[in-house]
């Protein structure tokens, strides 16, 4: 592709994702929807999805951000319901969508439509997170989600090698098969364990901050190759290091933290946008693409393949979320009840996304004989209208499902006094610990500037309970938002003055952007950051 057309690709999607998060629309469906309609514009290039692109140079980098962000902890805590949707369910749903399929459609083998299943099976790890995140679920349900689509797509991408390997004629048996999968899965996690203490070690004694937000970058597709070098799995590989690389996150500098937090939600915001708007745009190469078989007989297909991918993963969900409960009385005194309303929500959010189209463009041309690839063209199109079609149905009424099951949602006050009750606590080791330096004669210091220590300490201790307090009557206002609303102000003025005494050459630019800097990491201390992700 040349770069004029990679960088209007970038450009527009980023415009319009950033437009999305005005409106109520999630992003990932205004891009798909505005990728449908660009393709049929005169003048807009072709934009072929290559999955030889798309699974180590796009999906390693997004898995990477969400294993960092993902809590180590609370994983372990739910691995149950986790592995039993990750890993059962899409074992399970590649069995029963491809058998269905193949009863719906006679003429499509049913080795062909098991590899449709496994293509189909894995929910979209951008797409339930980004919305989980924006529709405030319950903590619980939103880890499930996220360690679901996590690991899933190792599960997925394995199961599609056994069921290509079947179709196209090398004699795949079940124990061949189930051989494979434990390799691949057993391979990933190794290598991820192998990797994941060295890489760390090295993040935390480098000491130039860029050599070690470069290094981030490189990370997940030094993982990702090197278990795919010795036929593990790739995606494993990459989440077990990103799960310990964030649960030890604290241990790099500030500097690094800091950067690499800002690189990494750009990289992710471009890569989320971007791949969305390529499932809009490959709609004229499914639809020429499927020869024989009428419009609307592949729609009528179509809607049975989405009926089956929405019901079997009910199927699935109710009996694992309900069974192990009943038969096990040591998982009903560790984990929470669960009301029946946590499964259908769990059940709506399976949509699909770029990873299905791009394990499904993946498909060989061929079988070992030389003959054409069972279906392949018809595959490519359910798999095309089943993305389409979760994303935009259960996408758009997965927000009026949630008002009118009236779930629990997360309490902002009893968030914010858990945060004031750890900054207190915080604040008295710091302050204790303050005592204990100030007491040896080496660390003497002038009174002014021992009190703006503890001055500073104070106003950390008090601003999260300030949050709490009474809000002005006139602004509305918390005293913590005023504070920072007021240090803005007294920043930027003093920003005005440098940029004025640069102008009048008093100082040069390299001093300028030296107490620029100071002042904007003044101004990141004084704002709480918001969450910029919630789109």
């Amino acid at each position: 592709m040349d770069a004029l057309p990679l960088v209007a690709l970038i450009a527009v999607s980023a415009v319009v994702a950033a437009a999305a998060r005005r409106t109520p629309v999630p992003p990932p469906l205004l891009l798909v929807a505005v990728g449908l309609v660009a393709e049929y514009i005169p003048g807009v290039p072709d934009y072929t999805l290559d999955p030889h692109i798309v699974l180590p140079l796009v999906l390693p980098p997004l898995l990477h951000l969400a294993a960092l962000d993902s809590s180590y902890l609370d994983l372990r805590a739910n691995a149950r319901p986790v592995a039993l949707l990750s890993v059962g369910y899409v074992l399970f749903a590649t069995v029963a969508v491809g058998y269905l399929t193949h009863l719906l459609v006679p003429e499509l083998p049913l080795t062909a439509a098991l590899v449709l299943g496994a293509v189909i099976a894995p929910p979209d790890a951008v797409a339930a997170t980004a919305i989980a995140r924006r529709l405030g679920l319950p903590s619980r349900i939103t880890t499930i989600l996220q360690g679901e689509s996590l690991v899933n797509d190792a599960t997925a991408i394995t199961a599609f090698k056994v069921a290509v390997a079947a179709a196209v004629g090398e004699g795949m048996s079940w124990a061949g098969g189930i051989g494979e999968f434990a390799l691949a899965a057993l391979g990933g996690v190794g290598v991820g364990l192998l990797l994941m203490v060295p890489i760390h070690w090295l993040r935390t004694h480098l000491k130039e901050a860029l050599l070690q937000n470069t290094l981030s970058l490189l990370i997940p597709f030094v993982a990702y190759a090197a278990a795919e070098q010795v036929h593990a799995s790739g995606v494993l590989a990459v989440v077990v290091v990103g799960l310990y690389l964030g649960h030890r996150r604290w241990q790099v500098d500030f500097a690094t933290r800091l950067q690499e937090e800002a690189v990494w939600k750009m990289v992710a915001f471009i890569l989320e946008s971007v791949v969305f708007a390529l499932i809009g745009l490959q709609l004229p190469y499914v639809l020429e693409g499927l020869g024989d078989y009428g419009i609307g007989e592949s729609l009528g297909y179509a809607l049975g393949v989405f009926v089956f991918v929405v019901v079997v993963r009910y199927v699935w969900v109710f009996p694992a979320t309900f069974l192990p409960r009943r038969l096990s009385a040591r998982i009903r005194r560790r984990e929470p009840d669960v009301s029946w309303k946590a499964p259908v929500i769990v059940g709506w959010a399976g949509m699909r996304g770029v990873v299905s189209l791009a394990i499904a463009f993946s498909i060989p041309l061929t079988t070992d004989a030389g003959e054409p690839f069972p279906g392949r063209n018809l595959i490519l199109f359910l798999t095309f209208t089943t993305v389409i079609g979760t994303l935009v149905v259960q996408g758009l009424t997965l927000p009026l499902l949630i008002r009118a099951l009236r779930l629990p949602q997360r309490d902002p006050r009893a968030e914010t006094l858990a945060e004031a009750q750890a900054q207190s606590e915080a604040s008295r080791a710091a302050d204790l610990r303050l005592d204990e330096l100030l007491a040896d004669e080496r660390n003497a210091l002038p009174g002014p500037l021992e009190e703006r220590l503890r001055t500073v300490l104070e106003r950390r201790r008090n601003a999260v309970w300030e949050r709490l307090g009474a809000v002005n009557e006139i602004t509305g206002e918390s005293a913590d938002a005023t504070y920072r609303r007021l240090a803005g102000e007294m920043i930027e003025a003093e920003r005005a003055v440098f940029v004025r005494l640069r102008d009048e050459r008093r100082i040069d630019d390299e001093m300028m952007r030296t107490l620029l800097r100071r002042l904007d990491l003044e101004e990141a201390a004084a704002y709480r950051e918001e969450d910029a992700d919630s789109a």
